[in-house]
């Protein structure tokens, strides 16, 4: 089993704005950052090489970032441990507050490649059910035991 991920955001300004630039300069820098780390399995993309202008189904509004890790050590190790954090911790500059889960992870067979489709399903679970296997999110993982593992995969 691997473990696939989404993010979702609303951009507090077009992604042309100057307010966007930092984030908008960086993605192909934190998308390569990603592809090389350990446990990285794929990420979805358009031509453009990001995912900015893939629309979510049913909300042409949303940004997101869908991907494939070996398993959730993998992927904190990326998201809490590398550049990538900076980039992170400064998201409410570039994205409003959502009132619902903007986060989701869930299990995905070795073979499988979820769909955006399928990803917001998973985080509309989360939102109307609650963390399970089907649907969790960061608060639902044994933190401890993760990020030990993430800090030794590092």
């Amino acid at each position: 089993m691997k473990l696939a991920q989404l993010n979702v955001g609303y951009a507090r300004y077009s992604t042309n704005d100057p307010r966007m630039a930092e984030f908008m300069n960086n993605l192909d820098r934190m998308n390569a950052l990603a592809e090389r780390s350990p446990g990285f399995v794929w990420r979805m993309k358009s031509d453009s090489g990001n995912a900015t202008d893939i629309a979510v189904p049913g909300d042409a509004e949303m940004i997101s970032n869908l991907s494939v890790w070996e398993d959730v050590a993998s992927l904190g190790h990326y998201v809490f441990n590398t550049l990538h954090a900076r980039f992170y911790e400064k998201g409410t500059n570039w994205f409003k507050p959502m009132k619902t889960p903007h986060f989701v992870m869930w299990p995905v067979a070795d073979n499988h490649i979820p769909n955006l489709e399928e990803a917001m399903d998973r985080l509309n679970h989360l939102h109307k059910h609650g963390a399970s296997d089907h649907a969790f999110g960061w608060n639902a993982v044994d933190t401890s035991a993760w990020r030990r593992c993430a800090m030794a995969a590092g």
